[in-house]
């Protein structure tokens, strides 16, 4: 039997390098690479960045913190999750998270499907290095956010 997906790797600074955001974001995986079964995205966040209060409806989230540390929040349950954290975000149960200190962070969604929306949502990074500050295209977003079933729900509820 021949096995349709190739074998690859990437070093830590390897991958489609994009602004996302505020962050500063390299693509480790796609699921045309995996078969449709991950997205698996390296994340460089500032200190102080917040993900609009939101839910998936297509894929689980999983947040491994590399390094940093960072404050997850689902309904009434916060976590605070630093380096060497394990955070699992099902679908379909609204969440968000905001960067204590500066973090970087893996961003794996199962199935695929999530990674298209961040790069969707991106522009080439122009270096390794975090963009400049700045508002998202709200109109941008919550376009890209309807075609990929997200839901934003608004702002991050104070922790």
């Amino acid at each position: 039997m021949q096995h349709l997906l190739d074998l690859y790797a990437l070093t830590k600074d390897e991958g489609q390098a994009i602004w996302f955001l505020d962050t500063l974001t390299l693509v480790k995986a796609t699921g045309k690479q995996t078969g449709g079964a991950f997205g698996l995205l390296e994340q460089i966040c500032p200190a102080g960045l917040g993900s609009p209060y939101h839910m998936h409806h297509n894929e689980d989230e999983i947040f491994y913190i590399l390094e940093g540390e960072a404050t997850f929040i689902s309904g009434d349950r916060v976590i605070k999750a630093a380096a060497g954290s394990y955070v699992f975000l099902p679908r379909n149960i609204p969440h968000g998270f905001r960067t204590n200190v500066p973090t970087r962070l893996l961003l794996l969604t199962t199935p695929a499907g999530f990674e298209q929306f961040v790069i969707e949502m991106s522009e080439p990074a122009k270096e390794l290095a975090l963009p400049p500050a700045g508002p998202p295209d709200m109109e941008k977003l919550m376009t890209l956010a309807a075609k990929y079933s997200l839901e934003i729900l608004g702002p991050l509820p104070e922790m």
